[in-house]
């Protein structure tokens, strides 16, 4: 194999500045899955995250000379935290290229260990190509957070630790993936210590460039990536991290946002310690890994990689837990505009508990119902739709509605028989001064804005929902716009809550 792993990290020097962290039961969620499910804490580390490991083996490699002048980097977040630390350890300057859409609970924790930070564009990407043109000019060292031997090296002292943790029979070890150098090191030391045990990576829906890129069989370049789970948003995986998980990657899995927020919850449940989403994300593959293989009876290891969560965020997370768990379901029933309907409708549910309700009258003959139930799992919610139709109610299932949960749930308020050729579509605004008027002053003057809901979700990029009456002369202007805005987007003309709950009647 090009370059012996298993040497580099038994002479790794992760442990002048990284911990060993323990490898815990899950009791509550072992017990409910039907298998020991261990959590690796790196979430643990002086700088809450396993980055430390990667970043303080390179720096610490270096010439003295090169730490002389000193290293630079690109990260959005813990990365960066990692070499702030190490060169605070090791007496060296750090130049941190972070991108402009970077919180500033995240720069400041950098720049509070002594780093000089720049911010610079709205992603990592752009951050990245300052950051290395900088490093060229300067002839400085560039810690890669992932596309580097030192680095995936210094991750790979999280698997020796596992397996001298725990000498019994272990199933699998789930590691989050986004540029590889996790899942590589790992994979690295366990496949040729334990060939038995399988390891696998599991990404985001909206941020799979490795899963894409193991079945194409080369490196797949994403056009954009999801960034609730931030810490695992790359766009294409690292070279030498891809090369490692073609050969000893077993499988790959792929989770939700729902899926992220529900194991931040199973993990605050056993541990009292809440993790980022990026963090959660083995833990959410062990459970989708389970449902799948039906497994009982097997020690099951998930790296709880990252705890450095926005505050901000919890909300959202609190939001989505219990969908993302299949503990909720979401629901829009038409019920009849008549004296004891809604009483009748409410009869029907039983006696679940309510999450959620809210109610807006449509016409005289019928109103709309937002409604929220506890629930045990999905097929709960299967037999209940078909319990409310059964008895004469248009019911509708909005529990996977990525727009009704972030938005209508909170924007119930009728319909207008006033505005036409409104076109409703959901974007990501990125989380900076100026991001509304780039918007605007794309628009054309000609259309009008006749819907927009938008929360704050502590995130770096804000979810927002935008109605324009667009006439169909200029559709093709329309889409013009959409491509020179350069924000994700999604359609939602068609959306079946947005129909029920706020398009033209009829």
């Amino acid at each position: 194999m090009k370059n012996d792993y298993l040497e580099r990290i038994l002479t790794s020097r992760v442990y002048e500045a990284a911990v060993e962290t323990p490898l815990e039961l899950a009791a509550n969620l072992s017990e409910r899955l039907g298998n020991d499910v261990l959590l690796k804490r790196e979430d643990m580390q002086p700088v809450f995250s396993f980055k430390l490991r990667g970043a303080y083996n390179k720096m610490a490699r270096l010439p003295a000379a090169a730490l002389k002048r000193g290293v630079i980097c690109a990260s959005a977040g813990n990365h960066a935290q990692g070499v702030a630390y190490a060169a605070q350890k090791l007496g060296c300057k750090a130049t941190i290229f972070m991108p402009a859409t970077t919180p500033h609970i995240k720069v400041a924790a950098v720049a509070a260990r002594g780093a000089k930070v720049v911010l610079t564009g709205d992603s990592y990407d752009d951050a990245f190509v300052e950051a290395s043109a900088l490093a060229r000019r300067d002839k400085a060292a560039f810690v890669h957070p992932y596309d580097d031997p030192d680095v995936i090296a210094g991750q790979g002292t999280i698997g020796m630790e596992i397996l001298r943790s725990h000498s019994g029979p272990i199933e699998a070890v789930f590691a989050a993936v986004g540029g590889g150098g996790l899942i590589a090191g790992i994979a690295a030391y366990v496949k040729r210590l334990r060939p038995d045990i399988k390891v696998i990576g599991v990404e985001p829906s909206d941020s799979d460039a490795m899963t894409q890129s193991l079945r194409a069989g080369q490196r797949v370049r994403l056009p954009q990536v999801g960034l609730f789970a931030d810490g695992v948003a790359v766009k294409q995986v690292g070279q030498e991290p891809f090369r490692l998980c073609r050969a000893l990657v077993d499988d790959m899995v792929v989770v939700d946002n729902d899926d992220i927020c529900a194991a931040i919850k199973d993990v605050f449940e056993d541990t009292r310690s809440i993790l980022e989403p990026a963090g959660a994300l083995a833990i959410a593959g062990v459970k989708a890994w389970v449902e799948k293989r039906h497994l009982r009876g097997r020690t099951l290891v998930a790296v709880a990689c990252g705890a450095n969560m926005n505050f901000d965020r919890l909300r959202f997370v609190a939001e989505r837990a219990e969908v993302g768990e299949r503990r909720e379901a979401i629901l829009a029933v038409s019920i009849p505009e008549r004296p004891g309907s809604f009483k009748h409708f409410c009869s029907l549910i039983g006696a679940r508990n309510v999450t959620e309700f809210n109610y807006r009258y449509a016409d005289h003959k019928q109103a709309h119902v937002f409604v929220g139930l506890s629930i045990h799992n999905r097929d709960e919610t299967r037999k209940l739709v078909r319990h409310l139709q059964s008895h004469g109610l248009d019911t509708q299932d909005l529990s996977d509605n990525e727009m009704a949960k972030l938005h209508i749930r909170h924007m119930v308020g009728g319909h207008s028989a006033r505005v036409r050729d409104e076109m409703v579509y959901r974007f990501e605004f990125p989380e900076r001064p100026g991001a509304l008027m780039h918007f605007l002053n794309h628009m054309s003057r000609g259309w009008n804005i006749s819907l927009f809901h938008y929360r704050n979700h502590g995130a770096d990029y804000g979810r927002v929902l935008v109605g324009m009456q667009v006439p169909r002369s200029d559709q093709r202007a329309f889409r013009i716009f959409l491509k020179q805005l350069n924000y994700r987007y999604w359609d939602e003309t068609e959306n079946p809550a947005y129909r029920m709950f706020l398009g033209q009647p009829g």
